[in-house]
């Protein structure tokens, strides 16, 4: 017999009973204290992303994204809540962490919240705040597949998932506005944008527009000479409550006709406290030939960049998707993709959707063999595990008559920089290291540093062929190097 009582579980086994404190139900009691103590937006900042995940021996084991909200939260909240747990469960219970993928925890609130006043105190809703009809039509432009709940959450892309998270508990305009998520292609930029405006669009009556820059351009072309339609554009991007916008990199270049409409629609949002979110492929200090006028607006708020996510990352996005595919893929499999694709989220799922249509067409169990022989052309890209950075260090050094420690170094002269930046564009194609790592094995550089130095030398081998066959062959001589290593 099993009865459920508040906070104890009781069992019967056989003359006696066998008590078990429900510790989830203390940390949930914690957690609605905290909210009340330090406030919604505070609160969703720092535990959106905390997820309960086991106890035992008086100790509740917490799951974070990261070292850095580990750190933050020990070093914010732990003492507070052991305290309130103390009170709560009359037992001394100590919080530890565990760093891995999260669910972001965007029902806490809703779990946490205090029961309704009487009817005679209450207030009108907001209109933000009012019932949302439950047959709602979908969203005309957004998809519902990019939603919270199936993001997976890792080093690489916490900062944006928490910001993100952010703007849905605070739709005002008034905390991270505009929200700038810069990044390579395929690391959830699209996916976090939406998942912004599925997550408003189902939880408020705020009008919703998401857009890509090319068909933001495409409208006002196609308003030209149309003073009705000229009006109907302005007035629709101008009096939304969210404006999402994909790819602002689009608009670099001879637009300035869309430039100029940006201009004055941001200005025009933003004086309202309407919320703003554009994506890029680099950081807005990186575009060019945009108005600097532009530039300032894109970095008013908060600009975070998306990394490609690490091993572990990888392996809960690949579990995730076998969950929701209710396919059975072996752990084997999972870490023999995860270690050879780390470019990007898209490629590994590319990857996940092969095996998956090659096993269900062809009847076959997905085993490594299989996997070897029907991804044999992603795995012979030119990412490789046993890669260092320290060997492409090494040939480049010789290369161009440098020593390592040059490049490692802080000189900015010319035949310095350019061999430098060389040698953290091959890092980044060919080796499995995040622009992190390869930045600290530059003399501690910024990840930042590295994405720059990536662009610059994508720029001049478009305009150069002769430096494109020059990496070529660098990258030759360093497989070479390393086969004999």
């Amino acid at each position: 017999m099993m009865v459920i009582v508040d906070f104890l579980w009781i069992t019967r086994k056989e003359e006696d009973y066998m008590v078990e404190l429900n510790y989830e139900f203390f940390w949930k009691e914690a957690l609605n204290q905290i909210l009340e103590e330090i406030g919604e937006q505070e609160f969703n900042r720092w535990f959106a992303m905390v997820g309960y995940r086991s106890h035992s021996d008086n100790i509740i084991t917490l799951g974070v994204p990261s070292n850095f909200y580990r750190e933050e939260v020990k070093r914010r909240y732990k003492n507070n809540l052991e305290v309130k747990l103390k009170l709560i469960s009359d037992q001394d219970i100590t919080i530890e962490f565990e760093i891995g993928a999260v669910t972001p925890q965007i029902k806490i609130k809703e779990e946490t919240e205090k029961p309704a006043e009487p009817l005679e105190k209450t207030t009108e809703p907001t209109p933000a705040a009012k019932p949302v009809k439950d047959k709602k039509p979908p969203h005309p432009h957004l998809r519902l597949g990019y939603n919270f709940d199936n993001f997976v959450i890792g080093v690489n892309n916490s900062f944006a998932a928490n910001a993100a998270l952010a703007i849905t508990k605070n739709p005002d305009g008034t905390a991270y506005n505009p929200l700038f998520l810069y990044g390579g292609v395929g690391l959830g930029k699209t996916h976090l944008t939406q998942a912004i405006g599925n997550y408003l669009y189902a939880h408020t009556d705020l009008k919703i527009i998401y857009t890509s820059a090319e068909n933001f351009l495409n409208e006002l072309v196609d308003s030209i000479g149309d003073k009705k339609a000229t009006n109907a554009f302005k007035n629709k991007y101008r009096y939304t409550d969210v404006l999402l916008m994909d790819d602002i990199h689009f608009l670099q270049g001879n637009k300035g006709a869309t430039q100029e409409e940006l201009f004055h629609t941001f200005n025009t949002l933003y004086d309202s406290n309407k919320q703003i979110v554009f994506t890029s492929d680099r950081p807005a200090s990186e575009l060019k030939h945009i108005p600097e006028r532009l530039i300032s607006r894109f970095g008013r708020g908060l600009s975070v960049d998306l990394s490609p996510p690490d091993y572990e990352t990888r392996c809960a996005i690949l579990k995730r998707k076998a969950e929701a595919k209710k396919a059975v893929i072996p752990d084997d499999v999972i870490a023999l993709l995860s270690k050879n694709i780390s470019s990007n989220v898209r490629d590994l799922e590319g990857a996940f959707t092969t095996l998956i249509a090659y096993a269900d067409l062809a009847g076959k169990e997905i085993t490594v063999e299989v996997a070897q022989q029907q991804l044999k052309d992603i795995f012979a890209s030119p990412k490789q595990a046993n890669m260092s950075v320290d060997i492409i260090i090494k040939v480049i050094a010789e290369h161009y008559q440098l020593s390592s420690n040059d490049l490692r170094g802080k000189k900015r002269s010319q035949k310095i920089v350019v061999p430098r930046q060389i040698a953290m564009f091959i890092s980044h194609e060919i080796t499995e290291f995040s622009t992190t790592e390869i930045g600290q094995t530059f003399g501690g550089r910024d990840h930042t540093t590295v994405m720059h130095s990536c662009n610059k030398i994508k720029e001049k081998m478009q305009a150069d062929p002769k430096l494109d066959a020059s990496i070529q062959k660098l990258v030759g001589l360093i497989k070479e190097y390393t086969a004999k290593s």
